[in-house]
């Protein structure tokens, strides 16, 4: 049984939590995180050090990265579906996995927290305004990729589409005035269309 640690509200489980459900796999999910806790006890430590969300136990193999765990259950148990068979693609897919990680998500994340986890008062403007011209850039090189194929790579929908989309419905739900992108927005109306896209990441921000 694959068993995984975190809370739906994080984008870094509803990524795990999405490519569970792409792939049809049962799981059981424990709250952890914020509110709930767990994460600070010697227990859950002594699986994943950093004593972050998510982490996952697929029988007796534990693992934490977000985005690591996403590529272990697309390789292991959706290989040339989820994970594509031929290498330049998977490879091309992990590149985009990584840049989510390193480029996309960072100043998507600080902006939510701004505006979504802090009270107003103890907002920080400066950092506001420079990481929204920091996504908008990031989501223009997501616009330019997309311009060549329905998804990260080519016509298919892969893993790769997996954390840069999660990443990407939650900037288009912030309060602020954003530019388009006419590729990143297509391609999210053809991630809405999925069930599991809907159920685990087209949620309220909170």
């Amino acid at each position: 049984m694959i068993r995984i640690w975190g809370r739906v509200n994080s984008v870094n489980v509803q990524k795990v939590l999405w490519a569970l459900a792409e792939l049809d796999l049962a799981y059981e999910r424990t709250d952890a995180g914020l509110e709930f806790g767990v994460v600070d006890s010697p227990a859950y430590r002594t699986m994943n050090p950093n004593a972050l969300v998510p982490t996952m136990d697929d029988d007796g193999f534990v693992l934490w990265e977000s985005n690591v765990i996403v590529r272990y259950l697309a390789t292991k148990y959706g290989m040339g579906t989820l994970c594509p068979g031929e290498l330049r693609g998977r490879f091309t897919a992990e590149c985009w996995m990584d840049w989510q990680q390193t480029s996309l998500n960072p100043p998507i994340s600080s902006v939510f927290v701004n505006l979504i986890r802090l009270p107003p008062e103890e907002r920080d403007g400066p950092a506001l305004t420079k990481n929204c011209e920091l996504a908008e850039r990031s989501l223009a090189i997501l616009d330019e990729q997309l311009a060549a194929g329905g998804y990260l790579v080519g016509e298919s929908f892969s893993m790769a589409d997996i954390p840069a989309g999660a990443s990407a419905s939650r900037w288009y739900k912030l309060p602020i005035e954003r530019r388009r992108h006419a590729h990143v927005e297509r391609w999210l109306a053809r991630l809405a269309e999925r069930p599991r896209f809907r159920a685990h990441v087209d949620r309220p921000l909170s």
